[in-house]
């Protein structure tokens, strides 16, 4: 079992998103690389945390690679656009790729420059090692499932992709 932390935008969605694919073994929404650990989501949005919405993914590796995860990653984003991801604008909402084991970023890496050269720029993805991560309130955990009709910036028809 693997694990790495994806913040493309808004958790709720990115975590639907993910949860549906045969390999991932389990998601948790949570903030990552802020100033402190455990922070309220209410400070994460309104005073200056420095965390990003993200999603810890475990996945087995023999049935997900990181590169084919990362696929699925791009398909959510728009890796051009700074502090932004759909209606939700702010730090909080930047996209970023975190990882404590070292062996996932040269697959990282790789993917990011197919990216670029598909894109033809530099991305607004940062690549960092994983500095913290906390556990958003559970109220957040599996949102769209317990509000099916709730925000999501991701388009409908990606969250059925297994269907």
């Amino acid at each position: 079992m693997k694990e790495i932390y994806l913040a493309g935008g808004c958790f709720w969605g990115t975590q639907k998103f993910f949860d549906q694919f045969e390999g991932v073994l389990e998601t948790e929404v949570g903030y990552a690389n802020g100033k402190f650990l455990n922070p309220t989501y209410e400070q994460v949005c309104h005073d200056d945390t420095g965390h990003a919405e993200t999603v810890r993914i475990r996945f087995d590796e023999e049935v997900i690679s990181v590169s084919e995860l990362l696929d699925k990653y791009f398909m959510t984003i728009d890796p051009l656009s700074v502090n932004r991801q759909g209606a939700d604008v702010g730090v909080q909402y930047r996209t970023g790729i975190y990882y404590e084991d070292d062996v996932l970023l040269p697959d990282i890496q790789e993917r990011i420059a197919r990216e670029m050269v598909k894109l033809g720029q530099p991305l607004a993805v940062e690549v960092k090692p994983l500095e913290n991560f906390s556990s958003a309130e559970e109220y957040h955990q599996k949102y769209l499932d317990k509000n099916p009709g709730g925000y999501c910036h991701i388009p409908t028809h990606l969250l059925e992709l297994s269907k």
